[in-house]
């Protein structure tokens, strides 16, 4: 879309927004990043597209319907019809507005009426905490707006695997934690479940420290001899190094215990080794007391280069006893690299962020342009890969009839299954862009340099999506800072009355 504006642009023109481009690419920060992007659309015209509401993607009639009652009620004290209005339409993508489509013309932002409406609800929801509104009880208020976190819901971040390639993930974090845009929901398996592990068992306040990549540097991978391997009993690199380092770095923090520390839900996907069941994730709802480590050890255990690993709890008086003595387990993203569905049952998620540097995966990734075109253009590419994906499956099924009953086959075949038939996207997606140097980089241990490389790529990746997940995550933030405000009235207000009582 953003090419529609270019295509009519003068030498002059053009010269200028090559120069902003190169400028762009080298920006230091996100809001050197946003100034430049800025004069870009100012530059490119793309800023005209804002204020047209034509658009196949939403329904602007709609919200503009919605925007003009807000206000209406809400400068004409309207409590009860304000409250009815919110009610009716508290979702993060209302009228289509969140579709992907609407996030592509500009560098920065959305349809102005769209940016609007968003900025409307936040100003009545607010103001139905202040003290210009009189018609509610403190405890009113407060179920009110519990109710609207319900509707609402949250987002997840999800972090893939990758093996070092990983460290990008630390990029997502810190250019999401700058703008204050971090969920309280992280998925990781294989490297990612190291990240979401080590932003999960982080005490409030230090988590800024953890992505300074100090702890992260280490030995994790350490090959095994030749005569090692021929042995038997594991796979190409020692897992004892990785379980040293999880161990010293993640310590011995049951999920429950984790939850606790940080405030964040972690939850790490891991798979069966025999595939007699389903990929599992492992949070402090399913899996309590099981030990964090325990868990992204068995997550990293990609077959070939691990050996699968037997889980380890912690009971309630300290002892480490055996989770599901008799499974074995391996990498999560082999089956479920990004456990959408199951999370959005445990947590009410109303959107994903997928942080995705998986190797056998970003070569594929479509951009939300190339995903969602209606042309006839884009059609074959569709079918292509549609049958692509069938064949693959019908191959695998005429394998499974004939060699099934091989257990290393039968165990190839299902893990062919799972990473070809699992769902790679999130709603908003954050994707590595790799060239063969960065193969290069996926087994070598985390050192300084490698560490600040991918990180930065993490961050510049992350930037042109802020004002992106800016949009969908203002309500939701809004609704929570109302909660907070009421429940500090709330509970200074009872203290208030029993100082006068005393």
């Amino acid at each position: 879309m953003f090419k529609n504006f270019t295509s009519e642009l003068n030498p002059h023109q053009a010269y200028r927004m090559k120069k902003l481009k190169r400028q762009l690419e080298r920006a230091e920060s996100y809001e050197e990043w946003k100034s430049i992007a800025l004069k870009l659309d100012e530059e490119s015209g793309a800023q005209e597209w804002k204020y047209d509401n034509t658009s196949e993607y939403f329904d602007a009639e709609l919200i503009s319907h919605r925007l003009n009652l807000l206000k209406k009620y809400r400068t004409q004290d309207r409590i009860v019809d304000l409250i009815y209005i919110l009610r009716e339409g508290l979702t993060y993508d209302i009228a289509n507005i969140g579709h992907p489509m609407l996030f592509t013309a500009t560098y920065v932002g959305t349809k102005k009426i769209i940016e609007d409406y968003v900025e409307e609800v936040s100003h009545s929801l607010y103001y139905l905490v202040s003290s210009n509104c009189n018609g509610m009880s403190v405890q009113e208020r407060i179920d009110f707006f519990e109710n609207c976190q319900r509707a609402y819901g949250q987002p997840a971040l999800m972090f893939s695997g990758g093996a070092t390639l990983g460290l990008f993930h630390s990029g997502v974090c810190k250019a999401l934690m700058e703008q204050d845009l971090m969920p309280k929901v992280l998925s990781g398996s294989s490297a990612g479940a190291i990240m979401a592990a080590m932003m999960g068992t982080a005490a409030h306040g230090e988590a800024m420290n953890i992505l300074q990549g100090d702890h992260f540097f280490s030995d994790a991978f350490h090959f095994r001899t030749l005569s090692e391997m021929l042995k038997g009993n594991g796979g190409i690199a020692d897992v004892k190094y990785l379980k040293k380092f999880l161990v010293e770095n993640l310590g011995d923090l049951s999920f429950e215990e984790a939850y606790k520390r940080s405030g964040l839900h972690v939850n790490i996907a891991v798979a069966p080794y025999d595939s007699v069941h389903d990929a599992r994730i492992l949070n402090k709802f399913t899996s309590p007391n099981l030990l964090v480590w325990s868990a992204v050890l068995a997550s990293c255990a990609v077959p070939i280069l691990f050996p699968p690993v037997r889980l380890t709890s912690k009971r309630y008086d300290g002892v480490h006893t055996p989770y599901m003595a008799n499974t074995r387990w391996v990498d999560g993203s082999v089956r479920s690299d990004f456990p959408q569905e199951k999370m959005a049952r445990l947590y009410n998620i109303n959107y994903t962020i997928a942080s995705q540097v998986n190797p056998h995966v970003v070569p594929f990734m479509q951009t939300d342009e190339e995903r969602y075109r209606k042309d006839v253009l884009s059609m074959p590419e569709r079918i292509v890969r549609h049958q692509s994906k069938v064949m693959a499956m019908e191959l695998m099924d005429f394998t499974r009839e004939r060699m099934g009953r091989i257990p290393p086959i039968r165990r190839l075949l299902d893990h062919g299954y799972g990473i070809i038939d699992q769902r790679y996207y999130g709603d908003v997606n954050i994707v590595g862009k790799y060239n063969w140097r960065h193969y290069s980089y996926m087994l070598q241990n985390p050192r300084p340099h490698l560490f600040r490389l991918l990180q930065r790529e993490g961050e510049r990746a992350t930037w042109p999506k802020i004002s992106t997940i800016e949009t969908h995550a203002r309500i939701g933030k809004t609704i929570q800072h109302c909660l907070d405000l009421l429940r500090f009235h709330q509970k200074y207000a009872v203290k208030e009355t029993s100082d006068v009582a005393i």
